[in-house]
């Protein structure tokens, strides 16, 4: 049976190449990475702005665990078992802003840049329930009015740890469910060009088949009449004249 991954992996897997003397293949192992991939991130070429993780303030590893694996390259590590439940579902429960550690605290404005640029169909309300922050600071970031507004980078708060990638995905989706259908614009006007036409070659018939007498010689009077029905007071004018 496989072991579960720790919680943002590729940011514990950051945090154990530039903190221990693990393997590659341990640190693979652990975080549920490719030993090619966790090579990469050593060399500078993946992960790059991941701020890296501390699993043992975290509780997912003990510092007696990673001192023996690093004196004993074929062991594995394991992921220290919770000891409080922790569930994702976020369809029950009370609603409300999350709380933020204090150490991810001035990474949020950061992560609200990002979620206002990436998603916006995020409501307010939905970017609050992620990074844990206030409709005054949001708003602030959207005008670019925030105090560092200038030296804000956007991040995803997946990746500073301050929300999870299922939480995420369930805001985009419910506010993405939430977006209005569009809308028929309804009856437009014809052009200019179509009524027009319409318009002859409604003359052009009455004046065939309507104005002829039964020994086929045109109605004058039958003609005139249907025109001035058709052209309104164009042609009294003209009579007139």
């Amino acid at each position: 049976m496989s072991t579960p991954a720790p919680l943002m992996p590729k940011a514990t897997a950051v945090w154990l190449l530039d903190n221990t003397a693990l393997t590659f293949d341990q640190v693979a192992e652990f975080c549920k990475l490719h030993p090619l991939e966790v090579k990469a991130i050593a060399d500078g070429d993946a992960a790059q702005g991941i701020k890296g993780m501390d699993p043992i303030t975290s509780g997912q590893l003990s510092r007696e665990q990673i001192s023996e694996a690093e004196a004993n390259p074929n062991l594995r590590l394991k992921l220290t078992e919770a000891k409080v439940a922790m569930s994702s579902d976020r369809s029950g429960g009370k609603k409300g802003p999350r709380y933020t550690p204090v150490s991810r605290r001035q990474d949020r404005p950061n992560a609200i840049l990002w979620l206002v640029r990436n998603h916006p169909e995020l409501k307010d309300a939905a970017i609050m329930r992620l990074v844990g922050t206030t409709k005054s600071t949001i708003a602030a970031i959207r005008d670019r009015t925030h105090w560092n507004a200038a030296a804000l980078a956007p991040m995803d708060p997946v990746t500073l740890g301050l929300c999870t990638q299922t939480d995420l995905d369930f805001e985009v989706n419910r506010a993405n469910k939430e977006k209005p259908l569009p809308s028929d614009g309804g009856a437009t006007l014809l052009p200019a060009s179509e009524t027009t036409a319409r318009k002859e070659a409604e003359v052009a018939a009455a004046a065939e088949t309507a104005s002829q007498k039964p020994g086929g010689d045109l109605d004058v009077s039958a003609v005139f009449a249907k025109l001035k029905q058709l052209g309104g007071g164009k042609h009294d004018r003209d009579d007139d004249e």
